[in-house]
């Protein structure tokens, strides 16, 4: 058997000691990649089968720098890396002894045995497919991040996005507020004080911010700490509305994520200036307008890049005129925050309409923007959706991109979630029958298995929709239907929720409040889930339902237009396709008759409806896929330079 063996340059020759000679071991099919090392001419070639190194009797291996070895075109193995220039494996009859017989693409001889490496080569293709090629320092900056904080479907995102990126190989940081009103305290306990502090000069005087730190998932989660997020309450207000003084406390968080990357030492060493800033609603959008106005100036982020992300356009964290003097930014960068009020906004005839808004300063800013889904990034362009920002987007729609959101696969799970009385899956849906009748029982409704239950979970306001839930619940449970509701929010609708159940007692049930483990059960329990938004930036609720296998009926906007594929019993020979309904135009009549059209579909045509579970329950949700979607955007972000 012809054997192999590398003579290296002259150069790399002469460089080594007299008494060691050259030989390439293969330590295993690392894509051919393999070590470089030097052995005593007393030694004995250790086995290395393992693809470890091992320490010989007279002595251990004198690892030397990494080599990379390729086959070549015409087979031959070439050898780059410790060597000046590439050496082709000739002639091989010199040493009898070595270790590697034979390298092939995908099998290897060791000491004359077979090793079969397709399998372990086939688990490493798959750990390279799950890595980004380009990795970043990302610095994720959100007012909520879950589990922290959380109101929305803002504290998802930033709570599972940057993890999906952290094990795709980016270095990821996530820039949140440590709120403390006495009950998410908890949520925080594992956080330790850094021990930096830094002044913040703005709204007419300084402000001592600290840092706090928690390392989880691969992800380093920073928590910036003031007396200003010490206060009972959500991140933005308390029962007496929104907080006065938003606009401060978002501020010198906005501050604090700008000097985070510069003298934070996390792992050792801090992030730096050439990070990538991913900024979430009107709350951080002042980060991109600091970057541009008070750092690039003096050579300071000249590499950085800036990400808006838009979770709901309908926020812009819009303040007086006047408040601009509170920011300390340069008086000439008042025009990219600048907002004036149509007349018919106004509020007095001497009123001018001149504010200040946010989110617009992050529009002019950023280098990219991306919304939560593709809908909602088209949606945002027209005077309808557009909120008065319209035009300035579609100015910019050249660096417009629509990303979906992914949910949490292992918190909504059917197949192992804690918080529902049986668990089914895709191949046994035996359990969410199960499921219907233990929630029946809990709400204390008749039992009855052919009755189609429908369900609606979310906030009880404008958005929505719940205004033709409640012009349309009347006509609707003039059939044999059950209908479930929990929420809060509008206190006129829920007022309407508890007349409603003391009237339709034996069909209908309003939950007021919010509870997590009941929006499990009725997410797993419920047939039909009704989301009838006037606009819907993205969604979450819809795509529970679908992994649960409860059907959805949706309202034709934004995120749940992408991600709800109206049902067509005749495609594919028959066998149907499509995972719910989509309802269009926004009205009562529209929204009926699609609801009409699934309950008819669920008494009759049982196959067509099983059809329908399994393909929404077997669509893929994890971040990965949004999070490969969003390093795209990333790359382009470094592709041009800073936007400003």
């Amino acid at each position: 058997m012809e054997l192999l063996r590398a003579r290296p340059s002259p150069q790399a020759a002469a460089s080594l000691r007299p008494s060691y000679r050259h030989r390439f071991l293969s330590v295993g099919p690392l894509r051919r990649s393999i070590a470089l090392r030097c052995k005593r001419e007393d030694q004995d070639w250790p086995t290395l089968a393992s693809g470890k190194p091992a320490e010989a009797e007279n002595g251990p291996l004198m690892a030397l720098p990494t080599a990379r070895v390729e086959l070549n075109g015409n087979g031959m193995v070439s050898v780059s890396g410790i060597l000046d220039t590439i050496t082709e494996v000739e002639d091989s009859s010199l040493f009898s002894n070595t270790i590697v017989n034979e390298i092939e693409q995908d099998k290897v001889l060791v000491s004359g045995n077979v090793l079969d490496l397709t399998a372990e080569e086939n688990e490493i293709d798959e750990q390279e497919k799950s890595k980004a090629s380009i990795t970043h320092n990302i610095i994720f900056v959100s007012s909520e991040a879950a589990p922290y904080s959380k109101t929305g479907g803002l504290a998802d995102v930033c709570g599972s996005l940057p993890i999906a990126l952290a094990s795709r190989g980016h270095r990821v940081m996530v820039i949140t507020p440590r709120y403390l009103n006495g009950v998410s305290d908890k949520n925080f306990v594992n956080a330790t004080d850094l021990m930096v502090r830094i002044k913040v000069s703005c709204f007419g005087g300084e402000h001592e911010i600290s840092f706090f730190h928690e390392y989880r998932e691969g992800v380093d989660w920073v928590f910036v700490d003031h007396p200003a997020y010490h206060r009972p309450g959500n991140p933005y207000g308390d029962s007496s509305g929104a907080f006065g003084d938003n606009q401060f406390r978002f501020t010198i968080l906005s501050y604090a994520a700008c000097e985070a990357p510069l003298v934070l030492p996390l792992g050792g060493y801090t992030y730096g200036e050439k990070s990538l800033f991913v900024i979430n609603d009107w709350h951080t959008s002042l980060v991109s307008v600091l970057l541009a106005a008070k750092y690039r100036p003096h050579g300071v982020y000249k590499d950085a890049r800036s990400v808006l992300v838009i979770h709901n356009l309908a926020h812009q964290g819009v303040e007086p005129a006047i408040t601009f003097s509170n920011l300390a930014l340069p008086t000439e960068w008042y025009s990219s925050l600048e907002w004036i009020f149509p007349t018919w906004a106004r509020k007095h005839a001497l009123d001018r309409g001149e504010a200040v808004n946010f989110l617009k300063g992050a529009i002019v800013t950023c280098d990219r923007i991306v919304t939560v889904s593709q809908g909602y990034s088209w949606e945002i362009t027209t005077s309808e959706g557009g909120n008065g920002l319209n035009e300035l987007l579609s100015n910019r729609k050249y660096v417009l991109n629509g990303i979906t959101n992914g949910i949490d696969v292992d918190e909504w799970n059917p197949t192992s979630d804690k918080h529902i009385p049986f668990h089914y899956s895709v191949d046994d849906l035996s359990g969410k029958t199960q499921c219907k009748a233990a929630l029946q029982t809990e709400l204390g409704l008749p039992v009855r298995p052919d009755t189609p239950l429908i369900g609606f979970i979310g906030r009880l306001d404008y958005q929505k929709g719940t205004d033709l839930i409640c012009s349309a619940l009347p006509e609707l449970l003039q059939d044999d239907v059950q209908f479930v509701m929990l929420g809060s929010g509008d206190a006129k609708t829920e007022s309407w929720m508890r007349w409603a159940e003391s009237v339709y007692n034996e069909k209908f049930r309003g939950w007021v409040g919010f509870n997590v483990p009941v929006s499990h059960r009725i997410t797993a329990g419920c047939d039909i889930f009704l989301m009838p938004s006037r606009f819907e930036p993205c969604g979450l609720n819809q795509m529970y339902s679908m992994r649960y296998g409860t059907v959805p009926v949706v309202s034709s906007t934004g995120g749940l237009k992408d991600t709800v594929e109206n049902f067509n019993p005749y495609a594919n020979d028959g066998s149907g396709q499509g995972t719910g309904w989509r309802f269009s135009p926004f009205c009562k009549e529209a929204m009926l008759a699609a609801l009409r059209m699934a309950i008819q579909t669920y008494r009759e045509h049982k196959t067509s409806w099983e059809g329908l579970m399994q393909r929404g329950m077997s669509k893929d949700y994890t971040w990965n896929s949004a999070a490969i979607q969003y390093e795209q955007v990333f790359n382009w972000a470094f592709t041009d330079p800073p936007y400003v």
